[in-house]
C-alpha cells in the first residue's frame, strides 16, 4: 500500500481495489471484535488500510499496544471471516505495524461514544 493510502482515519478506512469487494470485507471487518474492548475493529481504529486486487486482500492494521495478548486471535479472525466473503482462491494478509502508533483519536464516532468519550 502506498503510504498516502494507508493513514488511519476516524471516519473511513482507506479502502482500494475491487469495488464489489469493499463492502463484504467492511461488513466482514465490523463483526470482527477486539475482546479486551468489546468493540469491532473498525470502531477501535485499528484497520489502517485495505487493497483487494490479484487475487489478495492486504489489511494494513494495528494494536492499541504491541503487547496486545489478543493480537493473535484478532488477525486469526480477520483472516477467516474475510476469508468467508472473498473468492476461496484469494489470500488474506494481515500486516501488523506500529507506524503511526495507535491513539484514541483514531477511534470512530461511533467508538468514542461507545466508549463513554
Amino acid at each position: 500500500m502506498d503510504e498516502a493510502d494507508s493513514s488511519p482515519s476516524s471516519r473511513e478506512v482507506p479502502y482500494r481495489g475491487e469495488e464489489a469487494l469493499r463492502g463484504p470485507i467492511m461488513a466482514t471487518l465490523h463483526e470482527v471484535y477486539d475482546p479486551e474492548v468489546a468493540m469491532s475493529i473498525v470502531d477501535v481504529g485499528l484497520v489502517y488500510g485495505i487493497t483487494a486486487g490479484n487475487g489478495r486482500v492486504d489489511i494494513r492494521m494495528t494494536m492499541t499496544s504491541a503487547a496486545c495478548p489478543v493480537a493473535d486471535q484478532i488477525i486469526d479472525d480477520i483472516e477467516f471471516q474475510v476469508g468467508q466473503v472473498i473468492p476461496d482462491d484469494w489470500l488474506v494478509e494481515v500486516e501488523l505495524c506500529w507506524d503511526p502508533p495507535w491513539t484514541p483519536a483514531m477511534m470512530s464516532e461511533r467508538g468514542r461514544r461507545l466508549m463513554g468519550w
